[in-house]
């Protein structure tokens, strides 16, 4: 059964690394909350649905990389959050949409394998990149990002009960990951904060 864990964002502030020369947006611009501090991304490589190693933080090369937690059996958030961000990314131009990539981590590597995982992901986007390893590097790669990951009982269907934080975490260029989206966000809102972070508004 997914989490109804609920992501708490540290406190905010109306300056974001992001942001271009235009000026940053403030607080009240943005739906997601902005960090205080910063998470630092961990440069800890899992593997990618090719079989290749990826870090987050040396393998994310665009102005914004978002991060989400979840497993492809995941019978309800997990589809919302990555419908939301999908269509999200389907309204920016394409200036915007070249600077942004969509990355997922498995919290169930024990189903998820890369073609699993590529399997899902090409319902959403061919694009998104898919990420699994084993379940203490992910556990700890969350930590260090603010989500919680838990692999509970095992279910009678011989799967696993898993637990995991539900928010989406923007990823800089420079390995921070000054701000967060909360399950509810909405693909209008995702879209109008990537473009305010991206500084083209």
């Amino acid at each position: 059964m997914a989490s109804r864990w609920r992501a708490a964002a540290a406190g905010v502030v109306a300056v974001v690394v992001l942001a271009g020369c235009g000026g940053p947006p403030s607080e009240a611009d943005l739906s997601g909350a902005v960090l205080t501090e910063p998470y630092v991304v961990p440069d800890t490589a899992l593997t990618d649905t090719g079989g290749e190693p990826f870090s987050l933080a040396s393998d994310t090369d665009k102005r914004l990389s978002l991060v989400f937690f979840g497993y492809t059996n995941c019978p309800d958030i997990c589809q919302t959050v990555m419908a939301n961000v999908t269509a999200a990314l389907t309204r920016l131009d394409e200036a915007d949409r070249e600077q942004v990539d969509m990355v997922f981590v498995t919290t169930d590597p024990a189903r998820d394998d890369g073609q699993t995982l590529r399997t899902y992901l090409d319902r959403f986007d061919p694009g998104f990149v898919g990420l699994t390893g084993e379940l203490d590097d992910i556990t700890a790669i969350g930590h260090d990002l603010g989500v919680a990951v838990e692999q509970g009982e095992r279910l009678p269907s011989g799967g696993y009960e898993v637990t995991h934080s539900t928010q989406v975490v923007g990823v800089d260029g420079n390995d921070r990951a000054p701000i967060v989206w909360t399950e509810g966000t909405s693909a209008g809102e995702f879209a109008s904060d990537i473009h305010l972070l991206l500084g083209d508004a």
